[in-house]
């Protein structure tokens, strides 16, 4: 977390050393496992130590959103612990640990010490930029173009977490949660990730592994510019 917080806002040695004063517990989640379901009352920021998580939303026939992936080090319950009270569910994807820092700890430092602060608020402020995304590519992109897109976001954010490569990594979502993500059905996710096979796009040795032979074609096809993602100089050049 602190090296994640620490990405877009210098922390001073002082901050970084109350961030990691904070009282936690760990608590491991298994494989779809709910961390927090939407209407409970939130007493945690929860960090993800290792796996993976979504946030989703259901609707009222039962079918779900995904709204946003989460992976190593960001804090996935940070928006749900500001307001009290979850207006959306966190789900582990994959089993994994979690840092429970009480909410009202979090808060209180993040008055106390303004960098801090204003690096919590940056970072929600980058989630809301992803959600923004997101919501574009599901309202005006087709489904070759949201696919792209998703598998372009995956490499830069698993690279800058360092678990895994820009060229090549192992996705963390099934096809149905995929579809869940881009607003598809699975039959069309599976015909539509084939397609980008056969044409050369990316390569698979197996269901989860992506090979991506040329990125920026890629990001071509899936409409991608990483602005989003309010990557560092340093970053952007290394795409």
């Amino acid at each position: 977390m602190v090296r994640k917080l620490d990405y877009h806002i210098r922390l001073a040695e002082d901050d970084r050393a109350a961030l990691l004063a904070l009282p936690f517990r760990i608590r491991t989640y298994e494989r779809y496992h709910f961390v927090i379901r939407e209407r409970d009352v939130a007493n945690h920021a929860c960090v993800l130590l290792s796996g993976f998580a979504v946030r989703s939303k259901m609707v009222a026939n039962g079918s779900r959103q995904i709204v946003s992936i989460h992976m190593k080090g960001e804090i996935i319950d940070l928006q749900n612990s500001l307001l009290n009270v979850a207006d959306h569910s966190v789900q582990m994807l994959s089993s994994g640990r979690v840092a429970m820092i009480p909410r009202e700890d979090l808060i209180r430092l993040a008055f106390e010490r303004p960098t801090v602060g204003r690096a919590l608020w940056t970072d929600t402020m980058i989630d809301a930029s992803i959600f923004r995304e997101w919501i574009a590519n599901v309202g005006r992109r087709d489904a070759r173009t949201r696919i792209a897109h998703l598998l372009c976001e995956f490499s830069l954010r698993l690279k800058i977490a360092g678990i895994g490569e820009a060229t090549g990594y192992e996705l963390p979502m099934t096809q149905e949660q995929i579809a869940d993500a881009t607003g598809l059905t699975s039959v069309h996710v599976n015909r539509t990730i084939r397609g980008l096979e056969k044409d050369g796009l990316i390569d698979r040795s197996n269901p989860r592994s992506i090979l991506i032979g040329d990125w920026r074609k890629l990001a071509e096809v899936g409409d991608f510019d990483s602005g989003y993602l309010h990557l560092r100089d340093d970053e952007q050049a290394a795409i």
